[in-house]
């Protein structure tokens, strides 16, 4: 497809029914980018599960090779792990006072920072702020890795993009944005395939059959383009 304004307007709906090979629709992405600015690369999966079935929600963690691209400012409360957190490079460290920063509107999610993880011990702590943690999706949970002992591990891994939580969505699908079309086809592509190895392993149990239905690879201001499944 060539650029100009036609290429413009098909930005984020899929280009036609064709499906393509992973490479050539990576190679598609990067040849026909049109913005003036890094785009994000994103791949979005289509499940066959129904969403409204709590046992066949679909919630996992993922870790990219290369990253997302995006820098990510990780706060962590915790006592013990206080210093290794600050060495890892969190924004914000503290115990119950970080907490109650939080709870008298002195620190706010979102703002203050991107991710919030927690030692196992403070997790009975961070109750009182759960109705304010949990609206923003920032509510550590052992489900997405963010309750842990590996503070410093998981502070750099999520700091630099490397390791991302997802789950599906109200119409049965998953995204995730797997690099920045800056990136090589090569990392894009071992980012893909990780990520897609993650969504496939997060199969629920009561779900019988083909899992992933569609896939479909796009860029921030690029046209959808579907991969083959295989």
């Amino acid at each position: 497809m060539k650029h100009g304004k036609k290429y413009r307007q098909a930005a984020g709906k899929v280009v036609d029914k064709e499906e393509y090979a992973l490479a050539d629709a990576i190679a598609f992405l990067k040849e026909n980018a049109v913005a003036k600015f890094d785009e994000s690369v994103e791949a979005h999966m289509k499940l066959s599960i129904n969403a409204k079935k709590s046992d066949e929600a679909v919630r996992a963690t993922v870790v990219l090779p290369s990253g997302t691209g995006r820098v990510k400012r990780v706060a962590v409360v915790t006592v013990d792990k206080a210093k290794e957190a600050q060495d890892a490079g969190a924004v914000l460290v503290g115990g119950e006072e970080l907490v109650a920063q939080i709870k008298e509107g002195k620190v706010v999610p979102g703002s203050a920072f991107d991710l919030l993880l927690a030692t196992p011990d403070m997790m009975p702590k961070l109750a009182q702020v759960a109705k304010i943690l949990g609206p923003k999706g920032l509510m550590p949970s052992p489900k997405n890795e963010t309750v842990t002992t590996k503070i410093a591990e998981t502070v750099e891994m999520l700091s630099k993009g490397k390791k991302a939580s997802f789950k599906n969505d109200d119409s049965g699908n998953v995204h995730q944005v797997i690099g920045k079309l800056s990136f090589s086809a090569e990392e894009l592509a071992a980012n893909f395939e990780a990520f897609r190895d993650a969504v496939q392993k997060a199969k629920p149990e009561a779900l019988k059959g083909k899992f992933i239905r569609s896939i479909t690879l796009c860029s921030t201001m690029g046209p959808g383009i579907t991969v083959k499944l295989s």
